[in-house]
């Protein structure tokens, strides 16, 4: 009898699943509308103002403007995948998406993590060839290099396509309720039935290939950067070399950090509260996405002044441009230095 109910079980699988992010707050759904809102607009018009800038100023054409430009589209675009839905969830319960919705949503947001994380490494290599071998910089980071790159970049696809494809083929009999605000894959997984040991496998083995493969370029990368800034670099042109990889690193580390705490949080399962994996959960979406523009709006400093050009907030200090548009002198000593514009 058990046997027979087994395989009925296994012959049952929802196609409709429920988005019920946050259960703590489902008698007051609607406080969440507006902060999470907020966010949502201030990731869109942050992210959105300093791309347009980037692209449409002319002093802002060297290859690692438009890498970051690239990481601020991807911000809008990972959280584009998840926020409307989310939000017409809370404003009007249309909370409801089908088992293939979600197997797109998730593909998305995968496929946009990953590339996001190759964004990161080729800005790393940017100021590796603009800081260890300047005289090739122009020569090496050109236009026909960032096609490669995003060509390159879509190993997202070759990655993210196992685990879409496992998780697809798993029986959903348990529940069709995702205590989540997104189609979070732990959390899509916890309502299928049978062994999901494999797909467990494949998502963790991918998600340790992409932390340790590229967390380690990016180390190995900027200790190389270290090393070389402190031996042939001197005076402003260290301080400005370590300054916009100061930067760089900071973004690079919010990213994994906010990853790593919330791969390990839904890991932990039932022994850490719906309502806190979901903050995470949140944290990881939003935050950097809010966060990096800032960060790079107040630390870059040729964005700064294109910002402030534009919007007319302070007088313009015209001392200085970037490393990326230094011209790098050679002495007779042999010494590298930077000679300003």
């Amino acid at each position: 009898m058990e046997t027979k109910n087994l395989k009925n079980n296994f012959s049952f699988s929802h196609t409709q699943f429920i988005l019920f992010g946050f259960p703590g707050f489902s008698d007051s759904r609607h406080l969440l509308i507006f902060p999470f809102f907020s966010i949502y607009v201030v990731i869109l018009s942050g992210n959105s103002i300093i791309v347009y800038r980037i692209w449409v100023e002319k002093t802002l054409q060297p290859l690692m403007y438009s890498l970051i430009s690239l990481l601020f589209v991807v911000n809008i675009s990972c959280t584009t995948a998840v926020m409307p839905k989310f939000l017409l969830g809370l404003a009007f319960y249309l909370n409801q998406i089908s088992l293939n919705s979600c197997l797109v949503q998730k593909y998305f947001i995968y496929f946009t993590v990953m590339f996001e994380s190759s964004v990161v490494i080729f800005l790393a290599l940017d100021r590796y060839v603009a800081i260890c071998i300047p005289l090739c910089y122009h020569d090496i980071m050109t236009k026909h290099f960032l096609v490669k790159f995003i060509i390159s970049a879509f190993r997202s696809v070759i990655l993210v396509s196992p685990i879409v494809i496992s998780v697809s083929r798993v029986h959903y009999c348990n529940s069709n309720i995702i205590t989540h605000f997104d189609c979070e894959n732990m959390g899509l997984l916890n309502l299928g039935c049978g062994d999901i040991t494999k797909t467990h496998i494949i998502g963790l083995i991918v998600r340790i290939l992409i932390t340790v493969i590229d967390g380690s370029f990016l180390f190995v990368s900027y200790l190389q950067i270290l090393h070389s800034a402190m031996k042939i670099i001197i005076g402003k042109s260290r301080q400005k070399a370590l300054h916009t990889c100061c930067t760089h690193v900071i973004v690079a580390m919010l990213i994994y950090t906010c990853g790593f705490i919330s791969s390990m949080v839904y890991r932990m399962g039932s022994s850490v509260f719906l309502d806190i994996q979901n903050l995470v959960g949140a944290i990881y979406f939003l935050f950097p996405a809010a966060v990096n523009p800032i960060i790079y709006g107040l630390r870059v400093k040729e964005i700064k002044l294109c910002l402030q050009k534009t919007y007319g907030s302070k007088k313009l200090k015209t001392e200085g441009s970037s490393l990326s548009s230094q011209v790098l002198v050679v002495h007779h000593t042999g010494q590298i230095t930077s000679k300003i514009n």
